[in-house]
């Protein structure tokens, strides 16, 4: 890895699950016993506000209760160390890259603690909990305030930073992801056909493992930061 190099992580449920956060969706597709379609899209907003935002004020109170672990570390110190640039992609919703100590996170399906007002557009930052009767404070539109999280049917956030991002890398890195979700799924393939190598970090084989150049099985907690310490020891 040169000092021009320029890395890319893309980080999913997996780093997070490792600090307790629950991925929600479970094998028959439910969210905590809801479909998703009634608590991720932006049609069960409309007709069940009151049911969305109560299960994302569960969420961002859960968020109190865990914290950032070994893996979420390893990359902050990879971001503050390595001489080239680092870019680091989230799938997650949770803030624990930034307690971890990464000093930028690109959330490409947003964040928990910020809300979006649909009439003004406006984003917030956003502790407590939140229902359909607070109004918005820039416009003061009551009934505006939803979760600033990409639902689907929605276009995730910076596609264009992203895939800028990928174009440049030299080494691009998937940890604990799925390979379900797609733009993300995608990313892998937009690296290699720049040049980049390629690297999955999961506890299994996803969908997209055989797209990798290299795998490392085992906890995030683990494997992350050999890899970080691989990546600064400037071996090739």
């Amino acid at each position: 890895m040169s000092n021009a190099s320029t890395i890319v992580i893309l980080t999913g449920a997996g780093i997070s699950a490792e600090s307790g956060v629950a991925t929600f969706r479970a094998a028959d597709g439910l969210w905590e016993g809801h479909r998703i379609e009634d608590v991720a899209a932006p049609e069960g907003f409309a007709r069940n506000p009151a049911l969305v935002h109560q299960f994302y004020n569960l969420r961002r109170g859960g968020l109190k209760t865990v914290q950032p672990n070994a893996a979420h570390e390893a990359l902050a110190r990879l971001q503050r160390d390595f001489p080239g640039e680092v870019v680091l992609i989230t799938q997650n919703v949770d803030d624990l890259h930034e307690r971890g100590g990464s000093s930028s996170v690109i959330h490409m399906h947003g964040e928990l603690h910020k809300v979006r007002c649909t009439a003004c557009t406006v984003v917030r930052e956003w502790e407590t909990d939140l229902d359909e009767t607070m109004a918005c404070e820039g416009c003061h539109t009551v009934g505006t305030l939803r979760p600033d999280i990409v639902w689907f049917g929605e276009v995730p956030y910076e596609m264009d930073t992203i895939e800028s991002a990928l174009t440049r890398a030299k080494l691009f890195v998937a940890i604990g992801t799925s390979g379900h979700v797609y733009p993300a799924a995608g990313f892998v393939r937009i690296a290699q056909m720049s040049g980049a190598v390629t690297v999955e970090v999961n506890n299994a084989e996803t969908e997209v493992s055989f797209a990798f150049n290299k795998r490392m099985t085992g906890p995030a907690t683990e494997q992350v930061p050999k890899l970080v310490d691989w990546m600064l020891s400037g071996k090739s």
